[in-house]
């Protein structure tokens, strides 16, 4: 059994029209692959094959299957976050994240079952994290132990509320819960300044 995918930022978009349609490509050859068998029994040669190139090109590009996984669920999460009128201010940031959570979770749901299967926390939580440490650099927040934990902590509960709300009959909207799940997780912010 391979690792989980590191929490750390894979997927920075590239400028070269090459290297992303080579990505698009990595990407495109996985979700196709994920329609027939489980991710588990996928190898790099697999991906590799169904898209075209060589191994030598996918690990150009990333250094495991995890790694592309990671850099897939990105891509979609921020493709939700651009459908909607997405809010990075300092204010809106947690509501935003959860919409995109709980948009990339309903989307889950109608997935073919290999997919719909995988451990979704693998993929999105790290995305999650590594936009919130992301906001933390931008407002010069030190990066250390207790920022990352911050970060780990805020991306688990926004996760675990949307997963909660997908699992429960005649739920309330995506953005009830998301207004929801931002009041909740607020507070998590303010203990930053506590800790450090």
């Amino acid at each position: 059994m391979e690792p989980a995918p590191q929490a750390e930022h894979v997927c920075t978009e590239p400028t070269d029209p090459r290297i992303r349609r080579t990505r698009q490509m990595l990407q495109g050859a996985l979700v196709n692959l994920l329609n027939r068998k489980h991710f588990s029994d996928i190898s790099i040669s697999d991906i590799a094959a169904q898209a075209g190139v060589n191994r030598a090109t996918f690990y150009l590009h990333y250094p495991d299957k995890n790694a592309l996984l990671q850099a897939m669920t990105e891509a979609r999460f921020r493709e939700l976050l651009g459908r909607r009128e997405v809010d990075f201010s300092c204010d809106g940031i947690l509501r935003s994240l959860a919409l995109g959570v709980c948009d990339f979770l309903s989307q889950n749901s109608g997935c073919p079952e290999q997919l719909a299967s995988m451990p979704l926390e693998t993929s999105i939580i790290p995305v999650v994290e590594n936009m919130i440490l992301d906001g933390f650099r931008e407002h010069q927040v030190p990066i250390d132990t207790s920022t990352t934990l911050v970060a780990t902590t805020i991306s688990w509960a926004i996760f675990g509320a949307a997963r909660k709300w997908m699992q429960t009959p005649n739920r309330v909207s995506a953005e009830e819960i998301a207004t929801m799940i931002e009041i909740l997780v607020k507070p998590i912010f303010s203990t930053l300044s506590a800790i450090q």
